[in-house]
């Protein structure tokens, strides 16, 4: 047995003080210690998710336990960035225009045919201008950003065979946004009446005939199978959609530097897969649309970007866009 001396007694202060500093220890690389739970609203065969559940977790593993939840089971569209700053969840994917109802600035980011392509959101998001943005969303915020994940370039998705190749041809469309100032003008911005619906209960809107058209990217087009229940896609190409992914940031800050650089390569390597897999999908899908008896057709796609322009530049949306902020993304 072993002995100690007289002098050495445990005590209950001495045991409060061990435990104290065991507590300030970093924390240890161990994949049971730090659970990493993700909520999205998408489903769990979008590649984005994909490559979250597949490529991403095993890239963390071991030092983290990456839980994934998807189809909005964990928490409500729209809930999550609340979620993640409370720390009630720890990471999420959200569109700008969920962080520009904190930070208006954001609001730029979802401005119609601002981000020209997947490529042209990369080099935002590595540049001063990115930099910039994740700053904001750190000091307002308390979210660190990891980096964006490419969705899709949006289109129009339209029922019946009302012709459109302008903006003065959407006058009356009944078109559905998500919910937000930012998506709603969005729709306005194309000559549309916006209708905020609920990404879940789309399909039953068009059906019914309570909405005429949606946007979203096609892959979201063919998931969702928005198609079944339209006539046309009208490529305007009017938005990139993307989201960021997002960590709360006093959470990130407790990691190790070695812990962090692997959640941001494995975030990297993620979205490589994930973006060139949208853009495959893309290039394949209006051939599988025809398949099915969709019309497909390119309008005027200037006359939407000048009206789109004009919309924006003349609305109180972007007094709170950053100074300067719109030539700096047209240079990149």
């Amino acid at each position: 047995m072993t002995r100690f001396p007289m002098s050495f007694r445990f005590t209950r202060r001495l045991l409060l003080s061990a435990a104290i500093a065991c507590a300030a220890l970093p924390l240890a690389a161990n994949a049971q210690d730090i659970k990493l739970r993700f909520a999205d609203s998408t489903t769990a065969d979008a590649p984005r998710s994909r490559a979250l559940a597949e490529i991403f977790a095993a890239e963390v593993a071991p030092d983290f336990a990456f839980e994934p939840y998807f189809g909005g089971t964990l928490y409500r569209q729209g809930t999550e960035i609340v979620a993640v700053q409370r720390r009630n969840l720890e990471m999420a994917l959200m569109p700008p225009s969920d962080f520009a109802e904190q930070v208006p600035e954001f609001g730029i980011l979802t401005a119609a045919y601002l981000v020209r392509d997947a490529e042209h959101m990369r080099r935002i998001f590595q540049s001063d201008v990115g930099d910039e943005f994740k700053a904001m969303a750190r000091e307002r915020m308390g979210v660190h950003i990891l980096g964006p994940a490419y969705y899709g370039t949006r289109h129009l998705n339209v029922r019946g065979d009302r012709q459109i190749n302008t903006p003065a041809d959407m006058a009356g469309l009944r078109l559905r946004m998500p919910g937000g100032e930012a998506w709603q003008f969005l729709g306005e911005s194309l000559g549309a009446n916006p209708t905020a619906v609920a990404y879940a209960e789309v399909y039953t809107a068009l059906q019914t005939g309570a909405i005429d058209a949606e946007d979203n990217p096609l892959p979201n087009n063919r998931i969702m199978k928005f198609y079944e229940v339209t006539d046309q896609i009208v490529l305007t190409g009017h938005n990139v959609g993307f989201g960021l992914l997002m960590i709360n940031a006093a959470l990130f800050d407790s990691f190790t530097p070695e812990q962090q650089e692997k959640l941001q390569a494995a975030a990297d390597k993620a979205f490589e897969w994930s973006d060139a897999e949208y853009q495959r999908e893309e290039a394949e899908l209006l051939t599988f649309f025809e398949g099915e008896g969709i019309r497909t057709h390119t309008p005027d796609v200037e006359a939407f970007r000048a009206y789109a322009n004009e919309k924006y530049l003349n609305a109180p949306i972007s007094s709170a866009w950053p100074k300067g902020m719109v030539d700096r993304i047209n240079a990149l």
